[in-house]
């Protein structure tokens, strides 16, 4: 280091203070990142805690200078061959009495640790890992957590990995704090931190919480198994963690975060619930929404899908996101049937799309016959086919349950597009067919529903209703591509064998919606339709626009899409 190195880093020392408010104040006062040219630049400073919360192998691989390591030391962190160091700090305080892996132990087991690391007030406390990674922020969390002032921590914003494309040096030598840490927790602060029960009844109520859960997209989907079973917890929306970080591994600016929850449906008004398998890769999601991006109420479980699946009421997961879109005999028949209907609790419109002889040759009780020909022929008439369904018997504050002949075929992703575009309450689509309804022993009727008045108190006629929804949607069936602009680039989705003889100007991706059929017509695997869609290279980011020369096929990918949870999701009619 020459002499006007060394110099600059004395009076940078000397004023620490001040650069480091003026530092913060640049980047925002909750904006708890410094970068890597400021972290050079202060390394000699007394007051300055470096900390790699990466495990002990990252560790003892290369670290920077003066770094201390809060995992196991490098011998004691191999037991029969197997790498047993999480890092985050984990390795000094997960519970090991606990019944299910990385719970949080006991507020002395945190105390003693912070005292080995030198955790103290008068330091300023810099937190780092490999970048793009979520054992920096798990720290913070846990320092957060216990009222350590927050105005004194930061996290290194692109860690070691921009600190080594930037050109700056590593080490192996093993560093340890100075002196014994004097910061005393008195109190948790926990109003960021969710009980299991509090979260369990978050994921009840998605329109006042959100679950954001930060595990990769593939887990999410049933298509990992990291845990006793695949898939996720209801309701949950899923933000991998790395989706937070651009490509070199800083965090994206406060207004990308925005973006990224405005999309996913998240928004400010809500409680939200970050969480993971283990309450660790989910701190970052927390970083960025209350941190970063300024959310008022963000909570972290650090229980997480550990806790949730070891509840011994034997909690349910799910693969799809929206697995409520699809129906089957044994719901159809109780919450549209004969028994619930003559409690005098009709809420479920049943549509039978089929032609009229197929419905007169024998349909489910109580079905309306709503033809697909007719739906077709009015959809993009608005008026029209709110006439057709309100003659027909249909409800728009029920459930619409639609049954064709042939599962989710083309007539009923047709008649679920219409009526989401109409603004349907709810609708849903029958995954069985007609023979299941009868082969698990339920008569199918050839008389028409009665759609009439109701004279007595539990009369099962269907009543009749103006087709008046309160909220039309304009942005799901769409005729001019100009008429709408999503969050993020557009993708046209075009759904049939063959690409449309005419698309408009933008990216394309190919899927035939067959692709994301079995061959008995029902939807495949979550799992199976991520990759497909994957491979097809649609991001999950994206105003995805289905388009076919036949609109019915469009319809398909829209409702199969609809069931994974993409947010931004409409249809061109050609």
């Amino acid at each position: 280091m020459n002499i006007f190195k060394k110099l600059s880093k004395a009076l940078l020392s000397l004023t620490a203070g001040t650069v480091m408010a003026t530092a913060a104040a640049a980047q925002g006062p909750a904006n708890h990142l410094v970068n890597v040219e400021w972290l050079e630049a202060n390394l000699d400073r007394p007051d300055l805690l470096l900390i790699d919360a990466s495990p002990t192998p990252l560790y003892v691989k290369g670290h920077i200078q003066g770094a201390i390591s809060i995992s196991f030391p490098h011998e004691e962190s191999v037991s029969q061959g197997l790498n047993v160091s999480y890092g985050g700090g984990g390795d000094y305080y997960f519970d090991t009495t606990a019944p299910y892996a990385w719970q949080e132990a006991p507020r002395a087991t945190f105390q003693a640790a912070y005292e080995d690391w030198g955790i103290d007030e008068s330091k300023t406390i810099v937190i780092y890992d490999q970048g793009g990674t979520f054992f920096a922020t798990r720290l913070f969390y846990s320092l957060f957590y216990h009222n350590f002032p927050l105005d004194k921590v930061y996290v290194l914003d692109g860690g070691l990995h921009k600190w080594q494309a930037q050109g700056y040096e590593v080490t192996t030598e093993v560093f340890k704090p100075a002196q014994k840490g004097g910061f005393r927790i008195k109190e948790e602060n926990n109003t960021i931190k969710a009980t299991l029960e509090e979260f369990v009844n978050a994921g009840r109520d998605p329109e006042a919480n959100a679950l954001v859960e930060a595990l990769w997209h593939r887990q999410h989907t049933g298509a990992v198994r990291a845990y006793s079973k695949v898939g996720h917890i209801p309701h949950a929306i899923s933000a991998p963690f790395h989706d937070f970080f651009n490509e070199d591994r800083t965090f994206k600016s406060p207004a990308e975060i925005q973006r990224m929850l405005d999309y996913l449906g998240i928004g400010r008004d809500q409680v939200i619930y970050t969480h993971c398998g283990g309450g660790i890769a989910g701190s970052v999601p927390f970083f960025a929404i209350k941190v970063l991006a300024q959310y008022p109420d963000v909570r972290h479980s650090t229980e997480s899908q550990m806790g949730y699946l070891h509840d011994p009421r034997d909690l349910p997961f799910w693969t799809y996101s929206a697995p409520y879109l699809m129906r089957d005999t044994q719901w159809l028949q109780w919450w549209g049937g004969q028994r619930t209907r003559t409690l005098g609790s009709i809420h479920v419109s049943i549509l039978d799309v089929r032609s009229q002889d197929d419905y007169k040759s024998g349909h489910i009780p109580f079905a309306l016959s709503v033809p697909a020909e007719e739906v077709k022929a009015s959809l993009t008439d608005r008026s029209k086919l709110a006439a057709l369904l309100g003659k027909a018997g249909v409800n728009p504050a029920h459930e619409a349950v639609i049954v064709s002949g042939g599962r989710v075929d083309k007539d009923a992703a047709l008649a679920y597009l219409a009526l989401e575009a109409l603004g349907q309450k709810k609708v849903s689509i029958y995954n069985d067919a007609i023979e299941d309804w009868a082969a698990r022993g339920h008569a199918l009727s050839d008389q028409d529903t009665v759609v009439a008045p109701q004279t007595i108190r539990f009369d099962v006629n269907v009543p009749p209703v103006e087709y008046a929804p309160e909220a039309p949607r304009k942005d799901v069936l769409i005729t001019d591509p100009a008429s709408t602009q999503g969050l993020y680039p557009r993708v046209y989705l075009a759904s049939g064998k063959e690409l449309p003889a005419s698309l408009p100007e933008g990216k394309v991706v190919h899927v035939p919606y067959t692709e994301l059929l079995d061959t008995d017509g029902r939807p495949k695997a979550a799992d199976v339709i991520a990759k497909v869609l994957e491979d097809a290279g649609l991001s999950r980011y994206a105003e995805v626009v289905a388009v076919s020369d036949d609109i019915s096929e469009a319809a398909v990918n829209y409702y199969a899409l609809k069931l994974l949870g993409y947010p931004d999701l409409k249809v061109l009619a050609l």
